[in-house]
């Protein structure tokens, strides 16, 4: 590999930022330049100042190929006027919103998280609650920039809009947001690390009558990128579409905001790996199967019931890898195949990525990636030979797939971590960023988190199947037998009686079946 003295890193969330640390701490480089496409340090944990725009191109969203490659202005550099494309660059911040993961998982090595507990998590899992708040996760990662003249390093409202290998070099083409026209412009690098994340372009599936319900009433469809509070959502009839943890969020959210019950499409779908199905098992929350059709705002299911008067569809439906600066590298299966260890672009190895991977300790990884890839690049640890790169992929495909759960990392943490350690070595005469051996209390935390979730979930079912048991102690159900398990479904005569539950009747109907079943991303 010919000597690299100048490094491009593109964003500075959170795999960003660690990053720059390992590079800056191999003391080897002349030039790091980092670009991020926000106005300041954070990625996902980075808040909006402005409403996300409304969803347009579904056709787009739900083939994957959104977020395409914008055409290059012919000379650079070049003043051009501002993009009209939507580019997702907007977060999934709320103003309530607070991690779901321990904080001792989710922090670097040597940079603990701020202890700070807000009143709500307080309420929610007692005093030494270990989940923290969004705006604890964007000053912790505004903290590792701007430190040791780190935000020297990077480059704001910058977006990275085309990077390609001409000769040895690397060629980035960048773009600044300006206030009435984007000034474009070119820089050089012996190699690329690319830190940009993987939860910018939502995924909403394709379903017949979607595009015309979200165009009859602009803003009906959401993906839960864009869900902003339970507010808005007051009196509103809402079905969510999702059996992963934004849903399961979302709907106990909403329980008392919307017109009840919260229709979530989960019946049929896998749960997720982490947080299981506990938050759906709400009296208020109707499960139901895939949506086969929408015909006005009537939502059809494929076991041929029927919701009438929707007023919002929420998708929480995962995302989509899109690397429009980088066409010449393939995403399969809404992942980057030729990654060595996750980490390494076998193709060239002066191409690395950070954060390729699903959750689950996430910020560590990424760490021990950061450094690996500084070893690398500062010429300080070795690759195996490429045969070897090459079996390790196809073992891994031949026992995981060839798709989302190639990149899990669960549940061989201890593996992974050793794995990458052993590669990135200890560095030499002191100099970079030291990595520990894995600690199986970090994984004991990440579990003991995924349980607090869980309990609270259910403390709060148990609480409002009490409230439901008051209520038909009060009723004469007509000889009927209550129940709690399994939940009612809503639309039946039996819910229909109790007003305390269905503030609104549900506008539950049987109709046909019809239509194919839509694949839900977990």
């Amino acid at each position: 590999m010919v000597a690299v003295k100048r490094v491009a890193v593109v964003g500075a969330g959170p795999a960003g930022a660690i990053t720059i640390d390992a590079l800056a701490k191999e003391k080897t480089f002349d030039l790091i330049r980092v670009f991020e496409r926000r106005e300041a340090p954070g990625g996902c944990w980075l808040a909006d100042k402005q409403p996300p725009p409304l969803l347009s191109d579904l056709a787009a969203l739900a083939s994957r190929s959104a977020d395409a490659p914008i055409p290059l202005p012919d000379r650079l550099p070049a003043q051009r006027p501002k993009i009209a494309n939507p580019r997702y660059a907007e977060s999934s911040i709320y103003p309530y919103l607070e991690t779901n993961v321990h904080s001792i998982p989710m922090e670097f090595s040597q940079e603990p998280i701020p202890a700070e507990r807000s009143q709500r998590s307080i309420g929610l899992h007692g005093p030494d609650t270990p989940f923290r708040h969004w705006s604890v996760m964007q000053r912790y990662i505004q903290g590792l920039v701007d430190r040791n003249g780190y935000q020297d390093l990077v480059s704001y409202n910058t977006t990275v809009e085309h990077v390609e290998k001409v000769g040895h070099e690397w060629k980035v083409t960048l773009r600044r947001d300006g206030a009435e026209k984007d000034y474009w412009w070119v820089e050089w690098f012996d190699a690329v690390v690319v830190a940009s994340g993987h939860y910018s372009i939502p995924y909403v599936p394709a379903i017949e009558g979607l595009e015309q319900f979200e165009k009859l009433r602009p803003g009906s469809v959401i993906h839960s990128k864009q869900f902003r509070g339970k507010e808005y959502f007051q009196g509103k009839r809402v079905v969510i579409v999702g059996a992963s943890v934004s849903g399961a969020d979302i709907a106990v959210d909403l329980v008392n905001t919307v017109v009840s019950p919260v229709y979530a499409v989960v019946s049929g779908h896998r749960a997720n790996a982490y947080f299981g199905d506990e938050a759906f098992n709400h009296p208020h929350i109707s499960k139901q199967p895939s949506i086969s059709r929408i015909e006005g705002r009537t939502v059809h299911f494929v076991d041929g019931n029927t919701v009438r008067d929707v007023d919002n569809i929420i998708f929480g439906t995962g995302y989509s890898w899109t690397l429009p600066f980088l066409p010449q590298v393939e995403v399969r299966n809404n992942r980057v195949p030729n990654l060595y260890q996750h980490v390494v672009y076998q193709k060239d190895p002066t191409l690395l990525f950070i954060g390729a991977v699903a959750a689950g300790l996430t910020f560590k990884i990424f760490e021990y990636q950061a450094v690996l890839t500084a070893r690398i690049l500062a010429g300080r640890a070795i690759l195996p030979p490429m045969a070897e790169q090459e079996n390790w992929e196809q073992d891994r495909i031949a026992a995981r797939g060839d798709g989302p759960k190639f990149t899990l990392i669960f549940p061989d943490f201890e593996d992974y971590f050793e794995a990458v350690r052993a590669l990135a070595g200890p560095g030499e005469h002191g100099l970079g960023r030291q990595l520990p051996p894995f600690k199986r209390e970090w994984f004991k935390a990440f579990l003991d988190g995924l349980e607090l979730r869980k309990k609270m979930w259910r403390r709060i079912n148990a609480r409002a199947w009490d409230e439901l048991d008051l209520n038909l102690n009060g009723l004469d159900l007509g000889g009927q037998k209550k129940t709690r398990s399994p939940p009612p479904t809503y639309g039946s005569d039996l819910l229909n009686k109790i007003p305390s539950v269905t503030r609104e009747v549900p506008g539950t109907t049987k109709g046909e079946k019809g239509g194919d079943e839509h694949v839900i991303s977990n």
